[in-house]
């Protein structure tokens, strides 16, 4: 008889995760933040995705930077961080690479400082590399980079160049054509895609008739995008499934049957983000409520649940005439 904790093993990119679910980047910190939670385990996950990371320390915007919304929550954090250095020297020694694995996330203004965090990670214990060229929060960078297809094959590209550790791309929802973007990407060298990141949004001030973020436009996350990310990550996996490219699906997971949605999208594993800050133990439900479906409908492992969506076909048309 199959151990139910089996059904959830997987491999992305070459990497073992024991569980498919995925802690996000800029919701876990460095990776040890919720260690301190009692009955909280990295072991529940199958990767951490580390905190959005640049060539140099940079202090973030200015407040205010988090605003809760209907279902949601607006975020311009603003890629605060203590730099590549530090982050290599100083913090990836004292994580433990025996519990999960741990995904850098690199971030940047130019294309040569993208290419300098890279090749940094390259020489590190670091597991995987993702590229943010779609955080749209800071005023340079991300978006500028992630909604211009040809440019974020550019960033892909660089990245290549100086690392053989797998890539994963973070592809923006506030673009024309994501599918696109994925195909120039995967030409590119990316290995992966994480869909979707946060879509720009605006709070206002009715008093001071001002916006409430400091950086007058946050990242929308939350219940609230999740409909988009489910389109999303279908979209990006009619491009991705004839090159065997995996997805991390994101965007408004609360619940073990949000997950399972995204898995039968096309996702080969599950970013969870905002709902750690309303439920920290969240991913031991999750993972036990997806292997009681996977058991209940009979699936041998979670593969078998993966793309396996079948769209509605129209009624045939009708002639009306006569």
């Amino acid at each position: 008889m199959t151990n139910e904790a089996d059904l959830l093993q997987t491999d992305f990119c070459g990497m073992p995760f024991q569980t498919p679910l995925v802690l996000l980047s800029g919701c876990v910190g460095f990776g040890e933040e919720y260690t301190r939670v009692k009955g909280f385990s990295n072991r529940d996950v199958g990767a951490v995705c580390l905190k959005g990371t640049t060539q140099t320390a940079r202090s973030g915007n200015a407040p205010h930077r988090v605003y809760e919304t209907p279902a949601g929550m607006l975020n311009a954090i603003g890629l605060q961080n203590p730099g590549v250095d530090h982050v290599v020297d100083r913090i990836l020694p004292e994580l433990d690479f025996t519990e999960t694995r741990f995904i850098a996330n690199v971030s940047g203004s130019t294309i040569e400082e993208y290419i300098y965090v890279t090749e940094r990670f390259n020489d590190s214990e670091i597991d995987a590399i993702e590229i943010n060229i779609s955080c749209p929060n800071v005023k340079e960078g991300g978006v500028a980079f992630g909604n211009d297809p040809d440019m974020s094959a550019r960033v892909v590209a660089a990245c290549r160049k100086v690392t053989d550790k797998p890539l994963i791309t973070k592809l923006s929802p506030n673009q024309t054509d994501i599918a696109h973007n994925a195909r120039l990407c995967i030409d590119a060298g990316s290995d992966a895609f994480a869909v979707i990141n946060t879509l720009m949004g605006m709070a206002i001030d009715i008093e001071k008739r001002q916006p409430v973020i400091g950086n007058n436009q946050g990242g929308l996350s939350g219940p609230a995008i999740k409909p988009i990310a489910l389109l999303k990550v279908h979209q990006v996996h009619q491009v991705c499934r004839d090159h065997n490219i995996p997805i991390i699906g994101q965007g408004g997971i609360t619940t073990a049957e949000d997950a399972i949605e995204f898995l039968i999208a096309g996702a080969s594993a599950i970013g969870i983000g905002t709902s750690l800050f309303y439920n920290p133990l969240i991913c031991k439900e999750i993972n036990t409520k997806i292997s009681s479906y996977l058991v209940a409908h009979g699936f041998s492992d979670i593969h078998e649940l993966i793309g396996s969506l079948t769209l509605n076909q129209p009624p045939p048309s009708q002639c009306l005439c006569g």
